[in-house]
């Protein structure tokens, strides 16, 4: 599984299927494109690949930990709905 950051494909170190989303193992660049995109705004965060595929994405946590940061992504559908 990947993620599309506006138009940059990344590839996590590691993801986990969570219910309504993702969770995905970021650092360096790849963190950096997810957190510009989160605080930045304006630029899209989609899933590629699985059942998730082309879904839009919203970041719904940042644990930071370590040398890496798992960050947690749910469908915008999903988070639409927890709010």
């Amino acid at each position: 599984m990947e993620l599309i950051v506006g138009n940059k494909r990344i590839v996590p170190m590691a993801t986990r299927r969570i219910a309504g989303g993702i969770e995905a193992e970021l650092a360096g660049e790849a963190l950096t494109s997810v957190l510009d995109a989160t605080f930045g705004g304006g630029v899209s965060i989609e899933v590629l690949g699985g059942d998730l595929d082309r879904c839009p994405m919203d970041v719904a946590d940042i644990r930071m930990h370590g040398a890496a940061t798992t960050v947690t992504f749910l469908s915008a559908a999903q988070a639409l709905r927890m709010n």
